[in-house]
């Protein structure tokens, strides 16, 4: 009920009557629902769920402090959210820009005699500060995500593939109480490919001399873990084993320094200025970090232009990278709770340099 008192004020302040929330992820957040379709429409005085008849039952059992409305028979669920605005009374409806397709916008401009306001991150930032209970589920994925780590590297080999080692880590975090892997795809880049920042497991077999970046994370009850380790498999090149020593220290100088009140940009400064002193700047062409919760990629995120300031209730990664074309790439991340007094380490998979 807090979460929509908040966001009744919010409404109020926009000067709008209501507000329709279309994004999976704010629809779950407001309400509970885990299903595919369904559409939330708020207004000061009446908050209703609206889906199909596929989720009767789940709708009911899911979704509380909200009316839930099932379409009937034929109707579509965009036309029950089309009645249930003129119902209403609605004289001007915030929508979701960023979700909202041009084609659907279209649909409510035809098909309603109403104001439709474009607003934006409303609900993205009231889902930056997390709930105790959001904390454990974050944590119970950081957990797994660690067990997971710790076991893929009694599997790790010459000769096998980065798509076995892929397949291997989804398999053993399922079987730890995950129900998916948290991002869209595993990340393993071995050798050559580790200089890829975001480079998913392909058929490239593991050679001796190889470093391997592995970034993956668990999905929770809804919510996400995320982290990056890097190994080598066999003595590694004498260049990666310098840049892996300076992201290790580059990371650790963040989690040293880290504190709420901080904007994210000063938090992306202190990885990337280390790293830019050392002479690979060039080389570190991402963001530093960003939140994570029913998302793996949320607000707030670090970067060199972010005006968002971290407090207490964020959960956000540190992942500083250097990445050198040809010759390969390391990238560490950590989660981390910031906490009023500073911040807690939520994954505490081994950082040192491990050689397999």
């Amino acid at each position: 009920m807090k979460k929509l008192e908040n966001l009744r004020g919010t409404i109020k302040k926009l000067d709008i009557d209501g507000l329709i929330v279309t994004n999976p992820f704010n629809r779950q957040y407001l309400t509970g629902f885990t299903g595919t379709a369904g559409m939330v429409l708020i207004s000061q005085t009446e908050a209703k769920f609206l889906t199909d008849f596929r989720y009767n039952d789940q709708a009911k059992e899911e979704v509380k402090d909200y009316e839930v409305i099932i379409c009937k028979g034929s109707e579509t669920l965009l036309k029950s959210v089309f009645d249930q605005i003129n119902r209403m009374d609605l004289c001007t409806v915030g929508f979701e820009s960023t979700d909202v397709s041009f084609d659907l916008y279209s649909q409510f401009e035809k098909n309603l005699e109403i104001r439709m306001k474009p607003t934006k991150s409303i609900i993205e930032e009231m889902r930056m500060i997390k709930t105790d209970e959001e904390i454990q589920k974050i944590k119970t994925a950081a957990e797994i995500t660690d067990k997971t780590f710790k076991h893929i590297l009694t599997f790790i080999k010459p000769g096998i593939t980065e798509l076995d080692l892929s397949h291997e880590i989804e398999y053993f975090m399922r079987k730890q109480g995950a129900t998916t892997n948290a991002s869209a795809r595993i990340i393993v880049a071995s050798g050559y490919r580790s200089a890829y920042p975001h480079g998913g497991a392909s058929s490239k077999v593991i050679e001796n001399g190889d470093i391997i970046t592995f970034d993956f994370g668990a999905q929770y009850q809804g919510y996400a873990s995320d982290m990056t380790r890097t190994v080598a498999v066999g003595e590694p090149n004498s260049k990666l084993k310098e840049i892996y020593q300076i992201v290790y220290d580059a990371l650790e100088l963040s989690l040293n320094t880290l504190q709420p009140g901080m904007s994210c940009r000063e938090g992306d400064a202190i990885a990337r200025d280390y790293i830019t002193a050392k002479g690979y700047g060039e080389y570190f062409g991402h963001g530093g970090g960003h939140g994570i919760g029913l998302e793996i990629h949320e607000d707030p995120y670090f970067s060199k232009s972010s005006k968002q300031v971290l407090a207490p209730g964020m959960v956000v990664t540190v992942e500083p990278g250097i990445y050198i074309p040809g010759l390969g790439g390391v990238r560490i991340e950590d989660d981390v709770l910031i906490k009023s007094d500073g911040i807690e380490i939520l994954t505490h998979s081994p950082k040192d340099l491990i050689i397999i």
